[in-house]
């Protein structure tokens, strides 16, 4: 791809994940409605889109719009914060590892495979289960879940500049593990850090999604997309717009980042 399709590339999934982080500051500004109360008489059954109700309504009355402007400030607080969690601990162990090597290399990286081979979503579960849904709870442990391709790549990439001249020749006048670290490894580690927390918050949005979906996520009746999908299963036949436009939603939220990662990582490697 050429340089100008990489910044458009850029360019459009920035502009994307703005528009989402618009929407979730402002979204009691931008919800027609409350998102929790009943606005329509609908006795039960959905009401399809109107002019009043632009996306319809639900089974409770609910305008399903406002639903999903209030979810955005979900779904964007618990991905960042989730994969801020999860660059926090790939990043240490990524480090650590490949930064002294030997047995401490040995432990890290066959936890790490430990961690691989369990399924994230059944281990997310688990967890859930264990603390008990809430909003901290499900951005812990969807960041305590997917640290591990992180680790390891960042791993890799400190043992390539744990071997630069630069790091030796500190490293020969005396310089504290900590401070090659701190001041030689990590700065050049972080533009790629910074590439994969891009493209792994698309990857935290969809695990929270199947959270809510599965009745794990943040309890109600605050909306979440992934609950109200999970909502409108009984009615994918006579009321499919439920599922559609929060479905619609989270695609949107999953390609705002895939499309900024993906630009960052492509100019990254033309540079």
């Amino acid at each position: 791809m050429s340089a100008r399709g990489l910044g458009k590339l850029e360019i459009v999934g920035g502009a994307m994940v703005l528009g989402l982080v618009v929407v979730a500051i402002f979204a009691p500004l931008l919800a027609p409605h409350d998102p929790t109360r009943a606005v329509a008489a609908t006795y039960g059954d959905p009401g399809a889109p109107s002019l009043n109700f632009p996306m319809g309504t639900d089974q409770l009355g609910r305008d399903v719009l406002s639903r999903i402007i209030y979810g955005a400030r979900i779904s964007l607080t618990v991905g960042v914060a989730a994969m801020a969690v999860t660059i926090a601990i790939g990043v240490l162990i990524g480090l650590l590892s490949g930064f002294f090597g030997g047995a401490v290399d040995v432990t890290l990286m066959r936890f790490t495979d430990v961690m691989l081979t369990l399924p994230a979503l059944l281990l997310a579960m688990a967890f859930v289960a264990v603390l008990r849904p809430s909003l901290l709870s499900i951005l812990l442990v969807i960041g305590l879940v997917s640290w591990t391709q992180v680790a390891r790549v960042v791993r890799a990439e400190t043992l390539s500049m744990s071997r630069r001249d630069f790091v030796l020749a500190a490293r020969a006048l005396g310089a504290h593990p900590g401070r090659l670290i701190a001041r030689h490894v990590l700065p050049n580690v972080l533009p790629l850090v910074v590439v994969m927390a891009a493209l792994g918050t698309s990857n935290t949005l969809l695990l929270d999604a199947a959270l809510s979906f599965l009745g794990l996520g943040v309890p109600p009746p605050t909306p979440t997309w992934g609950r109200m999908i999970e909502e409108a299963t009984i009615y994918f036949r006579t009321a499919p717009w439920l599922a559609t436009f929060p479905g619609l939603a989270i695609f949107y939220a999953v390609l705002a980042f895939n499309l900024l990662g993906y630009g960052v990582l492509m100019r990254a490697r033309t540079q």
